[in-house]
């Protein structure tokens, strides 16, 4: 039987449109999924449209547009990125898709039967940004959120439902320590245990009718209250895919969203009777030039640009090597241009298009090579998904073969020393594109047909750009 692997990309607002942030853990997500499906097991990925939060109502209401047609818009560009980036996701699922509603109910009755759900008044400080209430001791010196410095946080005083996390306090820290919840990487499996350390508060998972604008997932049996947007989003991962498919084998998500997918997602599911996620990779966020991407500083970074101009491949290659999987990482048109001529175009492209134009005059013909497998320490890699360790080794192949044909000149040797010298370089490129498939997916195609059977000179993989 065919092993199954389910992995998932966060549920992204449909408030504006996809921005580079979003690209990185696309990509992400892609690369474990093609490992995956390298290893053959049967994969399917899922992300979709976080379309029942107040801050999508808001940007529709700012935009003068009917809020579905407004989210509809938006999603459809990031099922559009999706594409454009060559990812390979088989599940979008929308979050005003009836499935979705009705599997949410679900779990919310669910829930309540456990006990573990009750109505009470409630006056907190909310964060639209967040979709989130906190506590005064939660927010920075400002008393503001620390993910939205210098918006007012909203003073709600309403009857909400709220869920019993603190009924599932013990039992979330000995999944967490245990890594039955494994958490990548370990300093924020640590972050998440020191949370849990302090005592659990109850959480509000509904909001009033008027306060939610009658829109989102109506709470079961009370028509005066909407689904809190935390508690049927992460639900997306259940309702967009059957039940054989569910557990997730992985969530992929942004650090500051960690808190919501390690400890309430996973509370909702204990008190529901249902199984829990494996595992939950949270990986940092990107700066532009060493500024936190803003409107109000206009440096928002649209991958589109950046595909249009460079290629898919060099968007890839640069988040995937260029930014740690773990830590907080900056984009800049100027490293982009370093990378896209040293490490593309001069290196790689130069490396495939010398040896294949020799191998051409020669007239060679290579035989595909079947066998190909990772090596121990490249699926040591892949599982702690270090992809810029792995990227940097399969480079350092790259300069190794690049120098070595510098050394040997093989233009200069004799017919049958070239032959011997090319049939060998030719294998080890074909290697280079087996180990670049999770990676750069286009790239890896075109070496993978350029260095086999009838060698003809392929056509620069990355050309030359005028980049000013």
């Amino acid at each position: 039987m065919t092993k199954k692997f389910y992995i998932t990309a966060a549920i992204p607002y449909v408030n504006a449109a996809p921005h580079i942030g979003h690209a990185l853990e696309f990509i992400q997500v892609d690369v474990v999924a093609r490992y995956h499906k390298l290893l053959g097991e049967k994969v399917i990925a899922l992300t979709g449209g976080d379309e029942n939060a107040l801050k999508n109502v808001q940007a529709a209401e700012k935009a003068g547009f009917p809020v579905q047609e407004f989210i509809d818009k938006n999603a459809k560009l990031f099922e559009e990125l999706l594409k454009k980036l060559n990812t390979q996701f088989d599940v979008f699922q929308k979050g005003t898709a009836p499935s979705h509603f009705k599997s949410s109910q679900e779990l919310w009755n669910k829930c309540f039967e456990k006990g573990d759900i009750y109505k009470k008044d409630y006056e907190g400080l909310y964060c639209v940004g967040c979709e989130t209430f906190y506590s005064p001791d939660e927010l920075n010196e400002k008393g503001e959120c620390s993910e939205h410095p210098g918006k007012k946080l909203d003073k709600v005083s309403e009857a909400n439902y709220f869920f019993k996390l603190s009924s599932y306090q013990k039992e979330l820290i000995k999944l967490i320590s245990t890594d039955k919840l494994k958490i990548y990487p370990d300093f924020r499996k640590n972050e998440v245990l020191s949370f849990l350390k302090e005592p659990l508060r109850d959480i509000s998972i509904s909001r009033s009718n008027e306060r939610a604008k009658n829109w989102g997932v109506p709470v079961p049996n009370d028509p005066t209250q909407r689904m809190y947007v935390w508690f049927d989003a992460l639900n997306i991962y259940r309702s967009g895919v059957d039940k054989a498919t569910w557990p997730a084998d992985l969530h992929v998500i942004g650090k500051g969203i960690i808190r919501f997918h390690t400890v309430y997602w996973p509370a909702f599911l204990l008190s529901a009777g249902l199984e829990l996620p494996k595992a939950v990779m949270a990986h940092g966020y990107l700066t532009v030039d060493g500024q936190k991407m803003s409107k109000t500083i206009g440096n928002i970074i649209d991958p589109l640009e950046i595909i249009n101009k460079y290629g898919v491949d060099t968007l890839r290659y640069y988040l995937l090597r260029e930014i740690s999987p773990f830590d907080d990482g900056d984009f800049s048109y100027r490293r982009l241009d370093e990378v896209y001529s040293s490490d593309l175009a001069n290196e790689l492209g130069n490396l495939v298009m010398r040896i294949t134009t020799l191998a051409e005059k020669d007239k060679l013909e290579i035989k595909p090579i079947y066998n190909f497998q990772f090596s121990n320490l490249t699926i040591e890699q892949f599982d702690s998904f270090q992809f810029n360790l792995i990227l940097e080794s399969i480079w350092k192949k790259i300069k190794v073969l690049n120098k070595s044909t510098d050394d040997f000149a093989p233009w200069k040797k004799t017919s049958q020393e070239r032959k011997e010298f090319l049939t060998k370089s030719l294998n080890e490129i074909n290697q280079v594109g087996y180990e670049l498939q999770p990676f750069l997916p286009e790239t890896s195609e075109k070496i993978l047909k350029a260095t086999t059977g009838k060698i003809t000179k392929i056509p620069p993989l990355f050309p030359r750009l005028n980049t000013k």
